[in-house]
C-alpha cells in the first residue's frame, strides 16, 4: 500500500504526523526556478525583474511570456520530483517570487509542483523568496538595492493579502508541510518584523489552521532571538547556515575544512558552538528548528574531502533534531556560491564562462539563434549528479 502524506503538526518541540510519529524534514531547495537567480544560471546576480525588463526591450512582451513558459516548464519538471524522492529526501522547499501569484499562467506552475509532490510522496514547503517591495536589498529578493517592504505599508498589506490567497487555495492540501512566509528578511527594527509576522500569521490562521508556518530569523535568517515564545500553534523557527562564508561560498580559493581560516581554526566543534544557540531556543520554547538553507560550493564534486563540512553539519543537525533543506537542487557549475547536487558543467556560447558577458545575460543576444539548445540545457538530464555529495546527504 502506498504511503500517503498527512498534515504535520508541532507538539513539544517536534514535528509530528497524524499518528503522532516524529518527522524530520530532510530535503532540497528548488532554487532558481520560480525565483530566477543569476549565478544558478551561470551569470551575474542581477534582479530577476532587471533581467526580464531587458529581455522585454529586445524581444517584446509575447516572446518574454514564451521565454517564461519555456523556462518554468523545463528547468523543473515532473521527473525532478521523482528523482528527489528516489534520492531518499522527504520534502522540497519551493522558493517563489510573489509576482507569480499575480499571474494565473505562472501560478499554475506552483500548483503543478504541489501536484507532483503529492504524486511522489514529498512534503512541500512554500517559500516566498521575493516579497512585495523586497524584504532585503539583495538580488535574491528581486531587489534592485532597496528593501521597501519595511518602509511602505502598501507592500505589507499586499504581502499579507498574497498569503491569504495562498492559504485559501492550499488550506486542504496535505502534501504541503507548511508556509515559509518570508525568506531572509533584513529589517533594522526587529519589532516591526515581529509585528508583520504576527499580522501575517493571524491572517493565515483565520483561513488555514492545518499547516505549519515557518518564521525565519532576521538578518538573512540568522537571528531568531526576537521571536521569543511561539504565540500560536504550529509555528517552526527557521534559520539559514553557511558559516564560514569564505569557505562555503568559495569567496577565498584553496581554503580547507577543517582548518585555519583567518586566524581561527574551524572544525566540527566550531560549527557546533555557533549552532548551539539555536538549539537552546529550541529547548527553551519547545519549538522545532528548520534549517531552510545550508550548503557549499562544490569546487571539486569528485573529491571526498571537499564535503567534510557537510558531513559535520549534518551530524550536528541530527544530534539536535533539526529539520533541513540543502541549497540547492541544480545549478550551472561555478566557483562561487553554494550550488546544486546537480551541476551543468558544459561551456556553450550561452554559458561563456570566459566572456565579458556570461550566463543568462547572453540570452539577450543568443536567444533566437540558440533557443532550442538553451531550452534543452535547462533540463536536468544535461546536469551531472555529484555522487559523493548525494551519498552524504541521502
Amino acid at each position: 500500500m502506498k504511503k500517503t502524506l498527512s498534515f504535520l503538526k508541532v507538539k513539544k518541540g517536534a514535528i509530528l504526523d497524524k499518528n503522532n510519529n516524529p518527522v524530520i524534514l530532510k530535503g532540497l531547495n528548488l532554487g532558481g526556478w520560480l525565483m530566477m537567480e543569476g549565478y544558478i544560471l551561470g551569470g551575474r546576480n542581477i534582479a530577476e525583474q532587471e533581467f526580464k525588463r531587458n529581455f522585454l526591450k529586445i524581444y517584446g512582451k509575447k516572446e518574454l511570456e514564451e521565454f517564461e513558459r519555456l523556462f518554468y516548464s523545463n528547468f523543473i519538471r515532473e521527473e525532478d520530483f521523482k528523482i528527489i524522492k528516489g534520492l531518499n529526501f522527504n520534502c522540497v522547499r519551493i522558493p517563489f517570487n510573489y509576482r507569480i501569484l499575480e499571474d494565473e499562467k505562472k501560478f499554475r506552475y506552483l500548483k503543478r509542483a504541489i501536484k507532483f509532490c503529492k504524486k511522489y510522496n514529498l512534503w512541500a514547503i512554500l517559500d516566498m523568496h521575493a516579497a512585495p517591495g523586497s524584504q532585503n536589498e539583495d538580488w535574491h529578493s528581486d531587489s534592485e538595492g532597496k528593501a521597501l517592504l519595511w518602509k511602505e505599508k502598501k507592500y505589507q498589506y499586499k504581502f499579507i493579502s498574497l498569503w491569504e490567497k495562498l492559504s485559501f487555495f492550499f488550506k486542504d492540501e496535505e502534501s504541503i508541510a507548511g508556509y515559509d512566509i518570508l525568506n531572509e528578511p533584513v529589517c533594522k527594527d526587529s519589532n516591526l518584523l515581529l509585528e508583520v509576522y504576527k499580522n501575517t500569521v493571524n491572517a493565515i490562521r483565520k483561513i488555514d489552521r492545518n499547516h505549519i508556518i515557518f518564521l525565519e530569523g532576521n538578518y538573512w535568517a540568522q537571528d531568531i532571538d526576537f521571536l521569543g515564545k511561539p504565540w500560536q500553534e504550529n509555528l517552526v523557527y527557521s534559520i539559514h547556515f553557511y558559516a564560514p562564508l569564505e569557505f562555503t561560498f568559495g569567496f577565498v580559493p584553496n581554503l580547507r575544512y577543517p582548518g585555519k581560516l583567518f586566524g581561527k581554526f574551524w572544525s566540527k566543534k566550531t560549527l557546533k558552538g555557533l549552532i548551539f544557540k539555536y538549539y537552546k531556543i529550541k529547548e527553551r520554547y519547545s519549538v522545532p528548528i528548520f534549517v531552510g538553507e545550508f550548503g557549499q560550493n562544490n569546487r571539486c564534486p569528485f573529491c571526498h574531502k571537499e564535503f567534510n563540512w557537510t558531513k559535520d553539519i549534518l551530524d550536528i543537525f541530527k544530534e539536535f533534531s533539526f529539520n533541513w533543506c540543502w541549497w540547492t537542487y541544480k545549478a550551472v557549475a561555478n566557483r562561487v556560491f553554494p550550488d546544486g547536487i546537480y551541476q551543468y558543467q558544459e561551456n556553450p556560447p550561452w554559458i561563456n564562462r570566459s566572456g565579458n558577458v556570461f550566463g543568462w545575460e547572453t540570452y539577450f543576444k543568443l536567444w533566437r539563434r540558440y533557443k532550442k539548445e538553451i531550452i534543452s540545457s535547462w533540463k536536468t538530464e544535461k546536469f551531472i549528479l555529484s555522487k559523493h555529495l548525494i551519498k552524504i546527504l541521502s
